[in-house]
């Protein structure tokens, strides 16, 4: 087996040459001209000339290679009590089908198609088959309120959305279909078809002309072969946190994405064709496009589609379960799921029930790992624990142990080293290179490796703004963080306004602006404060309007519902705190950044330009006095 640095360095210095040869593991149907495009920077372009089609190589591929009846999904339902095994072979004839329907809706390449499902196969049969067609895809998860998908409908300008009739959250049954009428009542853009999937449990009632029956419409389409795309034409769009007004859409491309999620399963994750791979995350999140569909299938594994909680569907051994009963070699979660779990069950019982005996590493990603968090896992199981850090933007890890190359001692606390394809570093505000345990921000050397974002859909002026003007010839993560002697990373958090809520980015600026809308609320604030079990959770610094006296308690229950009804139950904002005044800078500016410091209990310098310094003195007992009433 070739050594970490080996490899490392070859990736850096002859970048050509490393992805030209992982690119081989991709079925192509005209190679490139240029590996690594760097005529525009910081618009860099992998595999530009190559021509491919992501679907094919995701599914038909496997099946004309002889492995049509190995399974490719598992879906595994404990809120529907379903089990259901789909293979190759069944997964190619469900996906060419759907994307037959979508051809005869007009779908052709280049069009936009919006998907707002559940975690059900269906999901991945229709991001499958639009990248059959070369139709782009934009997945919105399904627990966002029609006001934030509205908002992603206007931008993304789908010409068909695709939607179920409804999902099981916990005990509940959730309607879909109310919520994609308004939003589409709310935007300026209209789809010109909605394909519905009807769930057993709840019917949808279709509006004529618009709505199509998902199962009467793949049972009578004409099958569509694959299309293929330029190596550069894009693949997805999807949204992330991080601005209020227009939302930022990360684009990513066909072939450079599909090289490096293939590569990427066995050199981070060190799993081979026919293993099973378990994901537990949403479709709707990053995790699930790179790790719940592309990734896991471009290798030919079997992938886990899982439609439940880590607790409570029923108990808090449906991990240990699931991985038990599908023989899961390789569990990928977020931190706050075995914080959960930890919860629940601090001694492990539910674990004791089962054989585990394929179950080889657990990773975890989305949020820093605490180290408590890290040391239960690791008693608990007695396998190695894998922390990694990525982002949405970098769709597939930035900071690994590579286990499929060299697998390092841990140190808690610590993703590990670089994953080669990404040059980091550590820079002052200046642009200066720190050296060993020197926090700073957190930066990677241009360019990027395949299947990070090549670009913003329709925003290129915002891509350069958002990541690449700080820091010249750098891309910027917004995370400070640092590397000791040995080389490992350590990343410490956001350094915007983004908080990390059970692995999902929000923003608290958007927060601040539902919240800034009640009648009776003249000013505020939202910070993430840290949290046992969501790793973070916002906090709502609230200033009434003058006049105003009314009980907080019922203010505080009308701010908690309109956040839920403009951005969804997944912010958990729950906490409001009356405040007389915000500290704030001679210029005005709210020092969000102190106010998360005096939260989170970390050590913070009097800001020289703060207008007021007793500001802080109130922050802190008001602080307090929350925390004594809980």
């Amino acid at each position: 087996m070739a050594k970490y640095e080996d490899v490392f360095q070859r990736s850096l210095k002859q970048p050509d040459n490393f992805w030209a040869e992982a690119a081989e593991g991709i079925s192509w149907y005209r190679k490139w001209d240029k590996v690594l495009d760097d005529d525009t920077p910081p618009f860099y372009r992998w595999f530009t000339g190559g021509m491919m089609n992501t679907c094919y190589n995701a599914v038909d591929r496997h099946v004309e290679n002889g492995r049509a009846d190995q399974v490719a999904i598992i879906y595994d339902s404990p809120v529907t009590d379903t089990i259901r095994k789909i293979t190759y072979g069944q997964l190619q004839q469900q996906v060419a089908a759907f994307a037959g329907a979508l051809k005869e809706q007009g779908v052709t390449m280049g069009d936009t198609v919006i998907i707002y499902m559940p975690m059900i196969p269906e999901a991945a049969v229709a991001m499958l088959a639009c990248a059959r067609l070369g139709a782009i895809h934009s997945v919105v998860f399904g627990g966002f309120a029609a006001h934030e998908l509205a908002i992603r409908i206007d931008h993304a300008q789908p010409k068909v959305l695709i939607t179920a009739s409804g999902a099981i959250e916990g005990k509940k049954v959730l309607a879909y279909k109310p919520l994609i009428d308004k939003a589409i009542e709310m935007a300026d853009h209209k789809p010109k078809k909605c394909i519905i999937y009807q769930r057993p449990f709840i019917k949808a009632d279709l509006h004529e002309g618009r709505d199509l029956d998902w199962q009467e419409l793949a049972g009578a389409s004409e099958p569509a072969d694959c299309v293929p795309v330029s190596a550069t034409h894009p693949l997805y769009i999807l949204y992330t946190s991080g601005t209020t007004g227009t939302p930022k859409g990360v684009m990513r491309d066909n072939g450079g994405h599909a090289v490096a999620l293939h590569w990427s399963m066995k050199n981070v994750y060190n799993l081979d064709s026919g293993d099973v791979f378990w994901s537990a995350s949403d479709v709707g999140w990053v995790v699930g496009h790179s790790y719940i569909v592309y990734g896991p299938l471009l290798k030919g594994c079997t992938s886990v589609f899982y439609e439940g909680k880590p607790v409570g569907t029923p108990d808090p051994g449906a991990f240990w379960r699931v991985i038990s009963q599908h023989g899961v070699k390789v569990l990928f979660t977020a931190p706050t799921a075995f914080r959960a779990i930890k919860k629940e069950d601090p001694n492990g019982e539910y674990c004791k029930k089962y054989n585990l005996k394929n179950f080889e590493a657990l990773y975890l990603a989305g949020e820093r790992l605490d180290p408590d968090t890290y040391h239960w896992a690791c008693d608990l199981l007695d396998r190695p624990v894998i922390d990694h850090w990525w982002q949405t933007e970098t769709g597939w890890a930035i900071v690994a142990n590579c286990r499929g190359i060299e697998e390092f001692p841990v140190k808690p606390g610590s993703p590990t080293k670089p994953v080669p394809g990404y040059d980091v570093r550590i820079l002052d505000p200046t642009g200066k290179e720190l050296g060993p345990n020197q926090e700073g921000n957190v930066v990677i050397k241009l360019p990027l490796p395949p299947g990070t974002l090549p670009s913003l859909w329709r925003d290129e002026e915002k891509f350069v703004k958002s990541y690449m003007s700080t820091f010249k010839g750098y891309y910027e993560t917004s995370d400070g963080g640092y590397r000791d002697e040995d080389g490992y990373f350590y990343i410490m958090g956001r350094m915007d306004d983004v908080i990390n809520i059970a692995g999902h980015r929000l923003s608290t600026g958007a927060m601040e602006e539902v919240v800034s809308g009640h009648p009776d609320v003249a000013e505020c604030a939202v910070i993430g404060a840290q949290d046992a079990l969501k790793g973070e959770i916002p906090i709502g610094f609230i200033i009434l309007k003058a006049g105003v006296d009314r009980d907080f308690a019922e203010i505080e229950k009308e701010l908690v519902q309109m956040v839920r009804d403009e951005i969804g139950p997944i912010a958990c904002y729950k906490e409001s705190i009356l405040a007389s005044r915000l500290p704030k800078t001679r210029s005005g500016k709210i020092l969000r950044g102190t106010m998360r410091a005096i939260a989170n209990g970390r050590q913070y310098r009097m800001p020289s330009t703060i207008d007021d310094p007793t500001i802080l003195d109130e922050i802190i007992a008001l602080l307090s006095t929350k925390r004594a009433a809980k």
